[in-house]
């Protein structure tokens, strides 16, 4: 197999094995993106006069295949970009051969995780928005059940079902604002940058950009190769704040489906067993969930360590910086489908809930009706604190519906909520038909990621 950077000498086994890494098998991933890219820059050199319509045609026709087909990278190729070019010349000889102009594969790894992250980054959303309207029905079917609020993990408020599902649902649409954040930096084209210094041809970045549906050219070419690793280091910050949030549910869930709660229960289904005690349906999927919120969280510190040092330029560190990002990405997502399936399936047991409610949940309520009957809030307290004996419960469900303020317990506010996901669905919607759109009209066919 011919290396992209063959020049007549054999580099030592150990260190190819060694620089190449894993790189030629998660690549594999990298197949299609790289397909697209190399058509776009095609068409580019065509405009530039160095290719003619006869030989852009011929190289589509071959892309096209590729597209089809299930390539395998070898070692000895070393990466995606050596693998397609190989197979061009294989296919087409001497225009195989020219591919390569204009380009680097600096910025054609810029240019596939580019593609990459934009379906990965659909991906996500899709399905984090998918968790929320299923947070969104559980909140609203549950919307008045009192459940124990808690501070330090002891009951401290009354408060509901609904506000507890509520809480995760805005935090994910929240971590929504964040991953629209890195889609919008990851959506510039650094195609044209080559090694990071430009080239000595008349090439039009704006219209590689446009064919491959971003938004704007990542302008200095010099940023577009310093900026690998940091495009990364942003989308793992974002999933991370999704995984964290996932976390924190699979925790409040393996409490209070254990049977000394019993607030919530997960259907048999969902719940692996014990090899040797026949009585247990173990949460392992929330526990591993869990553990896996803090892998994530590993990858993005990984990117971070990796591109804090560097000089300008291409380096070949950042090759380390790809693992991380997809594996993130794999994570995320399929965190995301296990939260939805528990979300879905999870039963509330509202006898258990009410069990929960002690006399003294009701005390800071009891302070602040002391308070419309005239005293001020700290002799209420001291006042509250001194007969707690004296406590008597109230009814747990007048006490949430008395609370209307906005977001409290009595006015969730979970109209605003299904607006904003409607908003957000609307604006995601848009965003997948201009990317889909134009490489469509790039390959002459449909295009479905």
């Amino acid at each position: 197999m011919t290396k992209l950077w063959e020049k007549g000498y054999e580099l030592n086994r150990e260190i190819e094995c060694f620089t190449v890494g894993e790189d030629y098998l998660l690549d594999q991933a990298l197949v299609k993106a790289d397909a697209i890219g190399t058509l776009a820059h095609a068409k580019t050199l065509e405009q530039a006069g160095i290719l003619n319509s006869y030989e852009v045609e011929s190289l589509k026709k071959v892309l096209l295949k590729i597209l089809k087909e299930d390539i395998t990278i070898t070692p000895e190729e070393e990466d995606v970009h050596t693998a397609i070019e190989n197979y061009l010349t294989k296919e087409l000889g001497e225009l195989g051969k020219n591919i390569h102009t204009a380009r680097s594969r600096n910025d054609q790894i810029l240019i596939d995780l580019r593609l990459y992250s934009k379906e990965r980054l659909f991906e996500v959303e899709e399905t984090l928005l998918e968790s929320c309207r299923k947070l969104y029905s559980l909140a609203q079917r549950h919307r008045d059940i009192p459940m124990p609020g808690r501070t330090h993990f002891r009951v401290a408020m009354p408060s509901s079902v609904g506000l507890w599902a509520g809480a995760f649902l805005e935090s994910l649409l929240d971590d929504l604002i964040l991953l629209e954040s890195a889609y919008s930096l990851n959506n510039q084209s650094p195609l044209g940058s080559a090694a990071g210094y430009g080239v000595s041809l008349n090439i039009d970045r704006k219209f590689t950009a446009g064919l491959l549906g971003f938004a704007k050219v990542q302008n200095n070419v010099l940023y577009a190769s310093n900026s690998r690793g940091k495009i990364e280091a942003v989308i793992l910050s974002a999933l991370s704040q999704v995984m964290i949030d996932l976390s924190k549910l699979a925790t409040d869930l393996i409490i209070f489906t254990a049977p000394e709660f019993g607030y919530f229960e997960l259907p048999k289904e969902l719940c692996p067993g014990s090899s040797i005690m026949p009585q247990k349906y173990n949460p392992a999927a929330l526990e591993i969930l869990r553990a896996k919120t803090n892998v994530v969280i590993s990858y993005l510190f990984e990117v971070l360590n990796i591109i804090s040092s560097l000089p300008s330029g291409y380096n070949q560190d950042f090759q380390e910086t790809k693992g991380p990002l997809m594996r993130g990405f794999e994570i995320t997502l399929a965190s995301l489908k296990v939260a939805g399936l528990v979300i879905s399936n999870l039963k509330v047991n509202e006898e258990s809930l009410l069990r929960g409610f002690s006399d003294d949940i009701f005390a800071a309520d009891e302070a602040l009706r002391l308070v419309r009957q005239g005293m001020t809030f700290r002799d209420a307290y001291q006042e509250v604190a001194k007969h707690l004996e004296r406590l008597e419960a109230s009814d747990p469900k007048e006490n949430i519906l008395s609370k209307t303020h906005l977001g409290a317990p009595g006015n969730l506010g979970l109209e605003v909520t299904k607006e904003r996901m409607d908003e957000a669905a609307s604006k995601l919607k848009k965003q997948k038909e201009v990317y889909l759109n134009a490489i469509s009209s790039l390959l002459g066919a449909p295009y479905e990621i």
